[in-house]
């Protein structure tokens, strides 16, 4: 219908018109109280915000020389971590020379700390930074 009839049946029955989605061809409005609507507005994203879930990073930091036992102890962590619902922050800290070896060698590095990882987990890339390469390990989906 058109706006003009719209207004005239809303003010008729002592409402309010209400454009609900502007961008859709025709627009949809509803004739309704407009205090009632934005209460209703305001409930459902209360509601939304108590359904989401703050997700962490929480962070695993390694190097290259870092004993099985350490590494064990460390999984452990990343495990517990991941039982929580929060992502992990795998980092393989270099020092000095260390920087410049072999990517292969560095990358093995790291996935010999994933392979004891008990938690099934979601992975991304490994990614190289200033104090060394990262990667980001979350819980299954």
């Amino acid at each position: 219908m058109s706006i003009e009839e719209a207004l005239t049946r809303a003010r008729e029955s002592g409402l309010d018109l209400i454009e609900i989605s502007p961008t859709a061809k025709p627009p949809v409005a509803k004739i309704m109280d407009k205090g009632k609507y934005f209460y209703e507005q305001e409930k459902k994203r209360k509601q939304a915000l108590k359904k989401q879930k703050d997700v962490e990073i929480k962070s695993v930091r390694i190097g290259i020389g870092t004993s099985l036992h350490d590494l064990e102890l460390k999984a452990k962590q990343a495990d517990e971590f991941l039982a929580e619902g929060n992502k992990a922050k795998v980092d393989l800290a270099l020092r000095g020379r260390e920087k410049y070896l072999d990517r292969k060698f560095l990358e093995e590095r790291i996935e010999r700390f994933l392979a004891i990882i008990a938690h099934s987990f979601d992975r991304e890339d490994i990614k190289k930074g200033p104090r060394g390469l990262s990667l980001i390990i979350g819980p299954k989906k």
